[in-house]
């Protein structure tokens, strides 16, 4: 099978959180997204950044990274061979001098959002004036700070598996595009495609990294998870835990993906006649040397 695409979608429980809240200049510092529906999200930018921070914390570990590191958010490289937010991520460069600066992502994200009405809570956070004669001139600072009580997040991840580590290059003639070629990265790193695929799928099961939350101990690791290797560029398995998708759409996207000869993994940690999530991981991880991984210059 050649696996042109990769989708993850996932429910994982989240409670007492305020996932996407920061502490810093724009950062959501007191109040929690929700749709106007009442559920609680986390943006997608969110999201990308917490699945950065679990490929970093891989590739750091991995003994094959060769060299490669996952740039800062707010300072990404064009080094596609080596900057894995480069590479994954896209960039804009508009120092360059005609389309070929842009780079389309191959990693895709949607916003975490709860399944249902989510119940939100305040916090009174109060700073007290201990030592006047050094603080004489604050007042006693009071503000509110808003939670979620309990959230079944649902979130999808996608890789276009064929855009690893390539970049396209345009043609132009008198302003009108005749040709498109391919520039591979990665020709001098046998094995590199594949291992930056496997990063990505191993990483969506290691989001710990919400806003500056890491003293709360917010995570995003799934309870259940659908995997899908598949044949063509689709989202559409991103579906498949949507509140509104009742048992016969989840029966038909399965079936489509059996009709092209997908993959797929079904991990439940609550159900004891399925597959874990932890077993639905290392089924998918296993299967990926054993399938040929898609590319347009191959």
């Amino acid at each position: 099978m050649k696996i042109k695409s990769i989708t993850v979608t996932l429910l994982a429980p989240m409670t007492d959180h305020a996932a996407n809240r920061g502490e810093k200049l724009l950062g959501n510092a007191s109040s929690i997204k929700r749709r106007p529906d009442g559920r609680v999200y986390i943006s997608g930018q969110m999201q990308r950044h917490v699945l950065f921070s679990a490929i970093d914390r891989l590739n750091e570990d991995d003994p094959a990274r060769n060299g490669s590191y996952v740039a800062n958010g707010d300072g990404p490289s064009t080094d596609v061979a080596h900057d894995l937010r480069s590479d994954l991520g896209g960039y804009l460069d508009t120092n360059k001098d005609d389309y070929s600066g842009r780079r389309t992502a191959p990693i895709t994200a949607t916003p975490g959002v709860a399944q249902a009405t989510s119940q939100i809570g305040r916090d009174l956070l109060v700073r007290l004036r201990m030592d006047e004669s050094k603080d004489s001139g604050k007042k006693q600072a009071l503000a509110t700070n808003e939670f979620s009580q309990s959230d079944l997040m649902q979130m999808s991840f996608h890789l276009d598996v064929g855009a690893v580590g390539l970049t396209k290059q345009y043609k132009y003639e008198e302003e009108a595009h005749v040709g498109t070629t391919y520039l591979n990265h990665l020709d001098d790193q046998p094995g590199e495609q594949s291992r930056r695929v496997r990063l990505f799928l191993d990483a969506t099961r290691s989001l710990t990294d919400y806003a500056n939350q890491a003293r709360n101990a917010t995570s995003g690791e799934p309870q259940q998870v659908l995997i899908v290797l598949d044949t063509k560029l689709s989202r559409k398995a991103a579906r498949y835990f949507a509140p509104d998708a009742n048992a016969t759409e989840k029966a038909r996207i399965l079936a489509e993906l059996d009709n092209r000869g997908a993959l797929y993994f079904l991990g439940d940690d609550t159900n004891p006649d399925s597959l874990s999530v932890d077993e639905a991981y290392q089924k998918a991880i296993a299967a990926l040397p054993s399938n040929e991984l898609y590319s347009p210059v191959a």
